[in-house]
């Protein structure tokens, strides 16, 4: 079992393991701008070649007002989707996944924070995010899913350097 940053070449097989696992598909131009305008922030898991986990993410963007100018806002990253093949779960890929993710973002982008949104539904994914990675809920997003689930927006603040 390998964790190493995902590469172009990696996006079909990510992309496989969500198809396979979550409802929230994305398209390949999705994945791909990702990877490129932030390369060290997405992750594979991979077992003889094959992709079994991954991890999208990427930094927000200040966003803008309406008279051009960027709102004071801190860096802070975001976790797009993670996944791992039903098979390879319970081993602790999630977790390595998203700590290799979170350290890019603290050490290469300077981010404060990282977010994420996670079904209600999902009660282990809740655990390994607000039990073992320390994550906080921040708020409720009702119907936040397209089929209508509400989303915890969840967040972890970096111990900063």
């Amino acid at each position: 079992m390998n964790i190493r940053q995902a590469r172009v070449e990696d996006l079909a097989g990510m992309q496989a393991c969500n198809l396979h696992n979550l409802p929230e598909n994305y398209t390949m131009k999705y994945y791909l701008y990702h990877a490129l305008t932030w390369p060290s922030l997405s992750y594979v898991a991979e077992d003889n070649g094959h992709i079994v986990g991954y991890i999208l993410a990427k930094m927000e963007e200040p966003e803008e007002h309406d008279g051009g100018e960027k709102s004071e806002q801190v860096p802070h990253g975001h976790v797009t989707s993670i996944s791992v093949l039903r098979s390879y779960r319970r081993l602790g890929l999630a977790k390595k996944l998203m700590l290799q993710s979170q350290e890019a973002m603290s050490t290469i982008y300077r981010a404060a924070y990282v977010s994420l949104h996670v079904r209600k539904s999902n009660r282990a994914a809740l655990s390994l995010y607000r039990d073992t990675l320390g994550f906080t809920v921040k708020s409720i997003e009702e119907k936040y899913y397209a089929d209508g689930e509400d989303a915890y927006a969840m967040q972890l603040t970096f111990k900063q350097t």
